[in-house]
């Protein structure tokens, strides 16, 4: 779940009571203050599209697992320093896309990236063949119309979809 709402927070904890076994998570986390927020909703990993040093360690004190958002080799390098070796990679298509991923993978191989912006189902599997990719995000298995339409079964299925791509 994006924190890009005030009705965020809540959702996550909807969800988080209302499914058990679904792994929730919040996105576009920037703040101390969100971290602190989404956790105690409930979410059980946080992601951001960048990171400072104090956002990293409020993620870091939150106790669940984080991925901070770099879109250059200095910011990677920053984290490598910091311990931290999982990072989202944003946003993907605009900062290089999986060429900029291969040049990265050569000097930069202890670090692994979720790439996450202009990603969609043709170009998913490009970033998953990257040895330095574990994941991709996008939000292509929301379309705004389905959720709209409260069509839930068009997301599930999706969602599965996403969940079977491979390269």
């Amino acid at each position: 779940m994006t924190l890009r709402t005030p009705g965020a927070p809540a959702a996550i904890r909807a969800v988080a009571a209302e499914v058990p076994e679904a792994v929730v998570g919040a996105g576009t986390v920037i703040t101390p203050g969100q971290v602190d927020e989404a956790v105690a909703a409930g979410a059980r990993f946080l992601v951001s599209p960048g990171w400072t040093d104090t956002l990293l360690e409020a993620m870091r004190a939150s106790g669940v697992p984080f991925l901070p958002g770099v879109s250059t080799a200095s910011e990677v390098v920053a984290l490598l320093e910091r311990g931290v070796r999982e990072m989202k990679f944003f946003p993907a298509g605009a900062a290089g896309g999986t060429a900029y991923l291969k040049s990265l993978a050569g000097p930069l191989p202890q670090a692994r990236f979720c790439p996450t912006g202009g990603i969609g189902p043709d170009s998913a599997p490009e970033y998953l063949a990257l040895p330095n990719v574990g994941c991709v995000g996008g939000s292509w298995m929301l379309p705004a119309d389905a959720v709209a339409a409260r069509d839930w079964a068009r997301v599930e299925a999706l969602a599965r979809e996403a969940a079977g791509l491979r390269p």
